[in-house]
């Protein structure tokens, strides 16, 4: 890859980011067509979203978003899809003519996922209410699911729960012994093979599919618990790709994204 005066930027913004895979995958991408681009990952504290993003659109740079900043990223934007809108959560970004767009691409990257391990409505349990939880909470109203919130602090539960039904969500808090066939972790809670798991195994007695929205070599400690019990259970590189294909689109409209390239890319880093 050779950088010049010429070369377009595009950024994935989290704190912490260290761990995104999204440059290994968009940089084999663009690698694989030859363009002449690059896609760095950087570090970047909540407070200075705003000031990140309002130099972004006056150097025309696109990217995307992570954790914790998915929510700030969203306010940022001076024009929103309406899932970006709905969520109240961008992950991904681009300048048009001098303006800031934001779309969220987690939705449907998640419905796909989900769809492709055989989940058709259901009762699903969200761990987590920041902004990925909210792209869980879009994708559990277009599947007609029944919703159902955990959170720490049982007071964020309630106000996520009532947002989701404002969008259209049949949702309400989780009880601790709610029963669910679906589960999606969408905590960085994984990261680490230190972390306890999301759920312990009582939890997950009516269990038939769980997604876990972390990626990390080896899949995370609770994937690999639950793939021994027998427990159709995946990590987040599958919604990675989904959602850095879709992305990609709103980066390089003229260029199919090369998905095998993304994909190959992806499960190599995973196996280092």
């Amino acid at each position: 890859m050779r950088i010049g005066g010429s070369t377009r930027l595009l950024a994935v913004l989290g704190d912490p980011v260290a761990h995104s895979l999204s440059p290994v995958m968009h940089n084999a991408a663009i690698d694989a067509l030859g363009l002449d681009a690059v896609y760095v990952a950087l570090r970047t504290p909540p407070a200075a979203v705003p000031d990140t993003l309002t130099t972004f659109t006056g150097l025309g740079v696109a990217g995307n978003v992570t954790v914790p900043l998915k929510g700030a990223a969203e306010r940022c934007v001076a024009r929103k899809t309406d899932l970006c809108t709905r969520t109240g959560s961008c992950n991904t970004f681009w300048v048009e003519q001098g303006t800031l767009v934001g779309d969220n691409t987690d939705v449907p990257a998640i419905a796909a996922e989900l769809k492709a391990m055989g989940v058709d409505g259901g009762r699903w349990l969200v761990l987590g209410t920041g902004g990925s939880a909210r792209a869980v909470a879009i994708a559990a109203s277009h599947a007609g699911a029944e919703l159902f919130v955990r959170s720490r602090e049982p007071n964020r539960a309630k106000a996520f729960a009532d947002w989701a039904a404002s969008q259209g969500a049949r949702a309400r808090p989780a009880a601790p012994s709610t029963p669910a066939d679906v589960i999606v972790n969408a905590t960085p809670m994984g990261l680490r093979d230190s972390d306890p798991l999301p759920v312990d195994e009582a939890g997950t007695r009516d269990l038939r599919v769980a997604l876990d929205l972390v990626y990390r070599p080896g899949a995370s400690r609770w994937v690999r618990e639950l793939s021994g019990r027998g427990i159709t259970a995946r990590d987040g590189r599958g919604v990675l790709i989904r959602q850095g294909a879709l992305a990609w689109q709103r980066f390089f409209p003229s260029q199919s994204p090369p998905i095998e390239v993304m994909h190959a890319a992806v499960e190599r880093a995973l196996r280092a």
